[in-house]
């Protein structure tokens, strides 16, 4: 004898269906909340720098970019979340973050944000998603600005190239020209090479351009670091050109020339040129990629 059936009226149903998604959120949500309160103070402070500090400035660019590349990719197809190793990279991220902020260093703070981001992607849609979301992870990273003792480290020995070429470049063009460390003496004037000027700014802003450049359109990792090496001499060649240009227009044209907006101006447009040398960089490792693949094809 067959039990009777119970029927569950359709209304029951209905309101069933959306408690149980409910349930199934929970969890992000959780996790969303977790992440923000513990990673809104160095998101905020990186938001001001990024606002307020000429070095880090290349971030207003950096992030939304990502943003839009990990939109564009979408999502993989099969998601595996891989909890093991996403809870590591979460728990790894909050300790580096309080460790960090006890330290009040600030760059391993923000980046224990972009570590614990990493384990949420790999957490929840698995490896497989965090490896086609690679260029926007490193994007990210790359939108950290770097700490004050390895800028101080690094802008030095760029100054003193930057004078270096600069006073060659002047030599060359018969100016009268002595050189005494990051100081270029002329007749009646002197020019001194600053951290400001000694190119940090826009060898950064390169390399993250010739990331983004190689992610988008080389497909060969050699080709990528090819790049990516490529952009730093580059950087340190139109920064001595431009110290070269400064003191050609302060000694031929106006002293008034190696100051102000007329400085900031040829600063800007020695940028784009610079920018324009590593993009077609990567328009002839492109070429050399699409022939070599063609021949491999043909092979």
């Amino acid at each position: 004898m067959t039990p009777p059936t119970v029927a569950v009226p359709m209304a029951a149903r209905d309101s069933a269906e959306p408690s149980e998604r409910a349930v199934r959120y929970i969890p992000a949500v959780l996790t969303a909340s977790v992440f923000i309160l513990l990673f809104a103070k160095p998101a905020f402070l990186l938001a001001r720098d990024w606002w307020n500090d000429p070095e880090a400035g290349h971030g207003l660019l950096l992030f939304p970019v990502s943003l839009w590349l990990a939109w564009k990719s979408g999502l993989v197809t099969e998601r595996r979340p891989n909890i093991v190793l996403g809870s590591i990279l979460l728990v790894a991220g909050a300790l580096i973050r309080v460790t960090a902020e006890l330290a009040a260093e600030l760059y391993t703070m923000r980046m224990s944000m972009v570590l614990a981001a990493l384990g949420l992607v790999i957490f929840f849609l698995g490896l497989k998603q965090a490896l086609r979301w690679w260029l926007p992870i490193v994007l990210l990273g790359l939108s950290v600005p770097l700490p004050e003792l390895i800028k101080s480290a690094l802008a030095l020995p760029l100054q003193f190239k930057a004078s270096q070429m600069g006073a060659a470049l002047l030599e060359w063009r018969h100016v009268p020209v002595r050189l005494t460390g990051n100081v270029i003496l002329l007749p009646g004037q002197r020019l001194f090479v600053t951290e400001a000027c000694s190119g940090l700014r826009s060898l950064t802003a390169l390399l993250s351009l010739a990331v983004l450049m190689g992610g988008l359109w080389l497909t060969r990792p050699v080709m990528r670091l090819g790049l990516l090496f490529l952009a730093v001499p580059i950087a340190i060649l139109i920064n001595g050109v431009r110290v070269f240009l400064t003191g050609f227009l302060v000694y031929f044209v106006d002293p008034a020339m190696g100051e102000g907006f007329m400085h900031l101006t040829e600063g800007w447009l020695l940028f784009l040129v610079s920018f324009a040398l590593v993009a077609l960089a990567a328009w002839a490792f492109r070429a050399i990629e699409r022939r070599f693949v063609g021949e491999a094809a043909h092979a």
